[in-house]
């Protein structure tokens, strides 16, 4: 199995020149001018065309039971989408909850995707408690290939950990060098707002922002980077969404503690408002951290271009807006979390931050890519175009132009948070380790071909 893409403006994070790329198997062998393929090998014409390393999505999930009910993807439809969007890799949230056993909780989540995906995969593995097991079992999940851990300082009683429990998970992930991604919200004073909230009458979808407000977000950051500071582990935090949170994360970096931050593409592109639509319609756009006020959007696609932001990611979670979402149409606190997007991501984010001049493509290749992979313990195999790198590859049509809807997307859930948009550019080709997966927008790979990354 052979593969020469041609004459295509190759774009990396830190380099943008025109070349052809010829790979071999599964991976990429040779860059250069006016290469030739052996016979039978696929040839790929990439003129007038961006090729761009495979995108990583660092936070999404799949299998997921949440809130009484499970998320509508599995690893068949979410794959698919991934690739049709231009994502060839996906780092999963392993979510086993606080009543669960955690090495039988990772070996779920790997049940679900192996010999299912399309396209390759790894996890964070959840830490939802802290007991006189958890250590030889996380131990164990390193072991195999897992290098970081997630953590939630929200949803008491179901995934977040008390502070005992922070810091000795801290701990452990500092003795094993592995990075650990926190969901950063104060769960009291969540759960306090609430009560106050629903006491008073006040139960729609917008009322979930008031019980979570920035300041709520800006404390979780600032009490992870306190503990993360005490023991010198490397942190990572997931959805930032706000400036108050975004300034308790630059304020610990210039401490010395370790943190890279990570947005995502609905807060760049979203704000509060969808999320206050009457007629519950606000609830397709419920999501933790919520939706924040349009000034913050400015802060964020700054903090990405100035290299404060090191990530966009999408922490798909998608439930259905008749069947799902309804279970808190008196209780905004019942109303299944997520917004989808996995599949939108890179044409949103090319659309409405590099056609817009917010970021430029490097900036984007960076934030979409390469840092997941450094992060993650996965580069230069993947968010590289270099010889030895997996041949995951996009190419990408700047010309194209379309509209998104719920009518066209693969992912298996019943609406479209961005029904309507216009976007400029997509993913024409998309290919994962050598082969084509993608071809003009629609997916023709072979499910189950995904590989499990072990990052040791």
């Amino acid at each position: 199995m052979s593969l020469l893409i041609k004459n295509g403006q190759i774009v990396t994070a830190d380099s943008r020149y025109v070349a052809d790329i010829y790979c071999e198997g599964e991976t990429i062998t040779t860059i250069g001018p006016n290469l030739s393929a052996p016979p039978g090998a696929e040839i790929i014409d990439a003129t007038g065309k961006f090729v761009f390393p495979g995108f990583i999505d660092p936070h999404v999930h799949i299998y997921l039971p949440f809130m009484g009910t499970y998320a509508k993807d599995n690893y068949d439809t979410a794959s698919r989408a991934a690739l049709v969007g231009g994502t060839t890799t996906l780092i999963e949230m392993c979510c086993p909850s606080r009543a669960d056993d955690t090495l039988a909780g990772f070996e779920l989540w790997m049940q679900q995707a192996v010999g299912k995906s399309a396209c390759d995969f790894t996890f964070h593995m959840g830490v939802t408690k802290f007991n006189d097991q958890t250590a030889a079992q996380l131990r164990e999940i390193v072991s195999r290939g897992i290098r970081s851990f997630k953590i939630f300082l929200a949803y008491k009683g179901a995934f977040g950990i008390d502070d005992t429990e922070l810091y000795q998970t801290l701990k452990l992930a500092k003795e094993l060098g592995v990075i650990v991604t926190a969901h950063c919200e104060n769960e009291t004073l969540v759960a306090e707002r609430s009560k106050e909230l629903l006491a008073a009458g006040l139960t729609g979808p917008g009322q979930h922002h008031e019980s979570r407000p920035p300041r709520v977000e800006a404390e979780g950051v600032h009490h992870l980077l306190t503990f993360a500071e005490l023991t010198g582990a490397s942190t990572y935090i997931v959805h930032l969404s706000c400036q108050e949170a975004l300034a308790e994360a630059v304020a610990a970096r210039q401490r010395g503690v370790r943190v890279a931050v990570e947005t995502l593409i609905q807060y760049l592109t979203l704000d509060k408002t969808y999320a206050e639509r009457p007629d519950f319609e606000g609830a397709k756009y419920v999501m933790s951290p919520p939706l924040r006020d349009k000034r913050n959007q400015a802060v964020l696609w700054h903090g990405l271009r100035d290299g404060l932001i090191q990530t966009v990611a999408t922490d798909h979670a998608p439930f259905d807006f008749q069947t799902q979402k309804p279970m808190g149409r008196a209780d905004f606190t019942k109303i299944p979390n997520g917004i989808p997007s996995l599949e939108e991501r890179i044409t949103l984010l090319y659309t409405y931050g590099v056609k817009a001049g917010k970021i430029d493509l490097h900036t984007f290749v960076n934030a979409a890519s390469t840092q997941a992979a450094k992060l993650f313990g996965l580069f230069p195999r993947k968010g590289a175009i270099q010889p030895g790198a997996d041949a995951d590859l996009v190419v990408f049509d700047p010309n194209y132009r379309g509209t998104i809807s719920v009518k066209t997307q693969t992912m298996n859930v019943d609406y479209s948070a961005f029904e309507g948009w216009p976007i400029e550019g997509r993913p024409e080709i998309v290919t994962v380790r050598g082969q084509v997966a993608v071809r003009s927008g629609k997916f023709v790979g072979q499910t189950g071909r995904g590989q499990f990354l072990k990052r040791l």
